[in-house]
Formats: structure tokens, C-alpha cells, sequence
């Protein structure tokens, strides 16, 4: 009896290369009764979520406090924010949950927790006494912090991803919060008169800085992969209990020291011939590597 060739099916191939579960996967929802044109629960997406909410919460949190003249309590806050927004984009990338509507409520949420909530904060501690001088440098705080959560969102994809193009709202947060923390603190001896117009220069030059073309390192190129020196791993450890010791007092010098850094890449990124604006292109990239 003659043998044929049996004729293979076209995709007899490619079907032999997909895993077990992909090609049966079909079949099995199709007769657990589930419907092949909806899209799957996507209930996870509440986790990043959550965690902006938290920090939401927390700057309406301070605000709240500070209306209540517990400044303590509001700068706190404030700082706990900062934790939960660094944790809402680690977790979305780690879950692979991000979404346009995440990136856009953390905006929002950091409008509040890092723009409204500082400002109003610094000016029911001490700006107030300065009349309109006070809340006018309450609003340049404010203003600068909405303007550079817009033009972050705007640049995102052309700025140089080793800057932050201005000081980040965060880190502006956490110098005008720290100084309020280390002056309760401290207990100083100092008028309010005195206190007024050092946090009146704080709140502006803040503000200013936010929407500056200013270099800030965003510490996004460390790879933390990589083997490290023990001395690294002891000054991380020897910064820790340095800041557990006294915390109220050794942050604010911590982000003092970050807003005055961006000036000085700026200075040394101008003394060397580099361009000091951000905005990337294909022909002006540090790195020859990222020329395309």
C-alpha cells in the first residue's frame, strides 16, 4: 500500500513551539465559562495606587496639623509622604502594574503632599508675621512646585536621566520640613521676627529653585548590583545611626547640603565646556554611547 505524505498543518510549527498552557489556555477559560473578549481582573493596579493614596493622605495629613498648630506632627508627615512616593514607582515596576493614570494621580498627589502641604505648613509656623510678604513667598513655593511636576511630566522623555532639571519637589519638601523639625528640635533662641525671614528665604529660594534649570543628580545610575568597598557599606551604616540618633537634626543639613549641590555641578558643568541645560538630543549626549 502506498504512503502518502501526510499534509502538516500551515502553523503546526509555530503552535509546536508555544508552551503547553498558551496554546490550551484558550480552551481552558473558554470551559471555566470565562468571556475570551473581556479583559483580565486587573485588580493589582490598586497597589501602586495605594501607596500614592498613603502619601495623599499624608500631606492632607499635615495640612491638617499645621491648621492645628502641630507643626512636629506636620513635618513628619510630610517626610512619610516622601517614603510612600519613592515606593509607589518601585512597586508598579516591580509588579509591572504602571498605567498613565498612576503617573498622572502621583502628580497630583505630590501637588499636594510636596506643593500645598509644605507651603501652607512654613506659613502658619512662622511666614504669617511677615503679612503679605509672608504668604507671597508661601505661593512662590507653591507655584514653583506645581510648575516643575508640569515640566517633569513634559521632559521626561528628553531631559538626561542622571539630572533632575531643578531641585525635585520632594527634596524642596524636605528642606523647608527639616528646617521646621531642627529648629523644634534645637529650641533655639531666636525672635520670631529672625525666624520669619530665614524661612521666608527658604520657601523662595526653594520655589526657585524647583523651576530652575539647575542639575540635580537623581542617583537613577547607581547600580546597586555591583560590588561596593566595605567602606561604603560603613559610612551607609554610620549614616544611619547618625541620622537615628538625632533625626530632627540631621536631615535638614542632609538636604541642605543636596539644594546647594545642584549650583555646584552647574558651576563645575559650566568651568568644564558642558552645556548646562538638560534637554537631550542625539548629537549633544555626554555619553557617545547613547548617540544614536
Amino acid at each position: 500500500m502506498p504512503n502518502f505524505p501526510r499534509r502538516r498543518a500551515k502553523n503546526s510549527a509555530a503552535q509546536a513551539k508555544l508552551p503547553k498552557t498558551s496554546r490550551f489556555s484558550r480552551f481552558a477559560r473558554r470551559a471555566r465559562g470565562e468571556d475570551l473578549d473581556r479583559p483580565r481582573h486587573r485588580g493589582i493596579y490598586l497597589l501602586p495606587n495605594a501607596f500614592t493614596t498613603a502619601a495623599l493622605f499624608c500631606g492632607f495629613y499635615a495640612i491638617v496639623m499645621a491648621m492645628n498648630q502641630k507643626f512636629e506632627h506636620a513635618a513628619w508627615a510630610i517626610f512619610i509622604a516622601m517614603v510612600l512616593d519613592g515606593l509607589d514607582g518601585r512597586v508598579a515596576r516591580l509588579t509591572n502594574t504602571q498605567s498613565e493614570f498612576g503617573a498622572q494621580y502621583d502628580s497630583l498627589s505630590d501637588m499636594v503632599s510636596f506643593g500645598a502641604a509644605p507651603a501652607l505648613v512654613m506659613y502658619e509656623w512662622s511666614l504669617r508675621g511677615l503679612g503679605k510678604l509672608g504668604w507671597i513667598a508661601a505661593f512662590v513655593y507653591c507655584a514653583g512646585a506645581a510648575l516643575r511636576l508640569a515640566r517633569f511630566n513634559t521632559n521626561i522623555e528628553v531631559v538626561d536621566k542622571r539630572y533632575f532639571q531643578g531641585m525635585p519637589s520632594p527634596s524642596a519638601a524636605a528642606l523647608v520640613a527639616g528646617f521646621i523639625l531642627m529648629i523644634l528640635d534645637l529650641e533655639l533662641d531666636i525672635s520670631g521676627l529672625e525666624m520669619a525671614w530665614v524661612s521666608w528665604g527658604i520657601a523662595v529660594f526653594a520655589g526657585l529653585t524647583m523651576v530652575s534649570n539647575v542639575p540635580f543628580y537623581s542617583f537613577k545610575d547607581v547600580n546597586f548590583r555591583k560590588p561596593v568597598p566595605f567602606i561604603g557599606v560603613f559610612l551607609i551604616a554610620l549614616g544611619l545611626a547618625l541620622i537615628a540618633i538625632k533625626p530632627a537634626a540631621t536631615l535638614w543639613p542632609l538636604f541642605a547640603a543636596y539644594g546647594l549641590s545642584g549650583y555646584i555641578v552647574a558651576a563645575w558643568r559650566a568651568a568644564k565646556g558642558k552645556k548646562v541645560s538638560l534637554i537631550q538630543t542625539d548629537m549633544d549626549s555626554d555619553d557617545p554611547s547613547e548617540r544614536h
